[in-house]
């Protein structure tokens, strides 16, 4: 405990920097902006604005924090429209829909936004204080991972990532062998042979993680945004007077605790996420309080559930990321590829070498946590009018952030082409159902893997079994044999009791 609050103290001395203040509030404001816009989120925000926190010489810390602030303000900015407009701001909203908008509907606007932003808060500060707690305890036992260790580990990643992330394991790791083929483009620094870069020499040095990130997010979002326009303009129920009452409190509160509790230990899990914790606490939460079945026609336990699970995941998804040097989202995969732009290597050794960023980060999320609640609560009505703007505005500013925040770091035409064709591939992919967080989480843990891999064949002269030699890497790949397995083996259990009780009947 005495290293925990050692690290918090180092922590807060950088998050309270005024600098660093006045990002963490800025990145917190603008990720509510971000996310209340239907279909962008978090992962988008951070895409879209990682160019320009890159571009403006930010130290790692000052970057990261305000990456963070957007991170998980638009986790709680993703309410706003869900609740309004019935559309969600991004996937992990999707199950604050099913109450938080008929209770709009019914006159309660103003309490289901103010009921959401206190959920989301008390989700978001839990998520930070486990965060504290667990973190250095993991980041201590991954110091003793060996390369061969790290090559299990991103088995188990890439399981986690094909059972957890997407309606479809096949399409999940069609988009993670599609990074994983993208993170291999250009020269082998091994062999200096250039790798599928097809005689052009702009990618000999391989694509840059801001124009995957970019391209497939930002310009795809554009896109979409495009092919949506016919549908006009959106319109917001008004906002009225209403507000969260004690009583509300006290029928939620243990809905809160444990769609929290749910919601970071889901979101610590490599390739998951908010969209994951935020349908599981709700499912959870339904199968426990559901008595009267009115959960889907605006219970308030219905709306808090999933608001406290996708902020704590957003929180949980951090640990891994921090620890081990794995996403434990889409989001976090953009953050880690920011940390590798700054020469950074998340994972075990980075509290010890580097405690200003990973503890700054940490207790900058103390701090916003609690400005997103003084922001959220007095200006609803703000948020809520921003929802009016047409997306005939909307889409061109998309474009200039994009286009500006990358010519701005690489100065080449090429990379305009680059995330534009990236841009129509991701659009493509999506009118396919496919998820993009697979491909990003492919892309960034692609270069982690194979280096790994080198590194363990080079201390073993080429021989294989070090691999699963050490006791670590056994406990790792029967985990990620299980994560495949059980899914299968429950649903075809599922399968056969419905068979047997049909057979029953008749």
């Amino acid at each position: 405990m005495e290293a925990v609050f050692s690290g918090l103290a180092t922590g807060f001395a950088v998050a309270l920097d005024p600098f660093n203040l006045f990002l963490v509030l800025a990145g917190c404001f603008a990720g509510t902006l971000i996310g209340a816009l239907p279909g962008l989120g978090p992962i988008n925000g951070v895409a879209i604005l990682l160019p320009i926190a890159y571009g403006l010489g930010f130290g790692p810390e000052s970057a990261l924090i305000l990456l963070a602030g957007i991170y998980y303000g638009a986790e709680y900015g993703g309410r706003i429209s869900s609740i309004l407009l019935n559309v969600p701001g991004d996937a992990s909203a999707v199950m604050t829909t099913l109450d938080g908008n008929p209770l709009a509907r019914s006159g309660n606007a103003g309490r289901a936004l103010s009921l959401s932003a206190v959920a989301s808060f008390v989700g978001g500060t839990f998520a930070v204080i486990l965060m504290s707690l667990f973190a250095p305890v993991i980041a201590a036992f991954a110091v003793t991972f060996s390369p061969a260790n790290y090559v299990a580990l991103m088995v188990f990643a890439f399981a986690s990532l094909a059972s957890l992330v997407g309606k479809s394991t096949v399409k999940t790791l069609l988009g993670a062998t599609i990074g994983l083929m993208l993170a291999t483009i250009g020269i082998d620094a091994n062999t200096g042979i250039p790798r599928f870069t097809f005689g052009i020499p702009d990618i000999l040095a391989g694509i840059d993680f801001l124009i995957v990130v970019v391209g497939l997010f930002g310009m795809a979002e554009l896109l979409t945004l495009v092919e949506h326009q016919v549908s006009g303009k959106l319109k917001a129920l008004p906002v009225d007077k209403s507000f969260v009452k004690w009583a509300d409190l006290v029928v939620c509160k243990w809905t809160i605790i444990r769609s929290s509790i749910i919601g970071f230990f889901i979101g610590i899990l490599p390739g998951t996420g908010a969209s994951v914790a935020s349908a599981v606490a709700y499912g959870t939460e339904k199968r426990i309080a559901d008595k009267d079945k009115t959960f889907g026609t605006g219970d308030i336990r219905g709306l808090a559930a999933p608001e406290a699970a996708n902020n704590a995941a957003a929180g949980g998804a951090m640990v891994p990321m921090l620890t081990l040097g794995i996403p434990g989202s889409g989001t976090t995969a953009i953050l880690l590829g920011a940390l590798l732009m700054f020469n950074i290597q998340p994972g075990p050794m980075m509290f010890a070498q580097r405690p200003d960023v990973a503890w700054g980060l940490i207790a900058s999320m103390y701090i916003g946590n609690v400005a997103l609640l003084v922001i959220n609560l007095p200006l609803v009505g703000l948020f809520a009018r921003m929802l009016t703007i047409p997306q005939h505005y909307l889409t061109p500013l998309i474009a200039i952030l994009a286009f500006i925040g990358i010519y701005t770091i690489v100065g080449n035409p090429f990379d305009l082409l680059l995330i534009t064709l990236l841009g129509v591939f991701g659009w493509f992919l999506r009118k396919l159902d496919f998820s993009l967080a697979p491909i990003i989480l492919g892309f960034v843990l692609g270069s982690l893997f194979e280096n790994n891999l080198r590194r363990a064949l080079s201390i073993s002269g080429g021989d294989w079994s070090i691999l699963w030699m050490d006791y670590k890497s056994i406990v790792l790949y029967v985990l990620a044999l299980a994560v495949v397995i059980a899914p299968i083996w429950l649903g075809m259990r599922a399968r056969k009791m419905e068979g047997d009780a049909t057979h029953e009947k008749v």
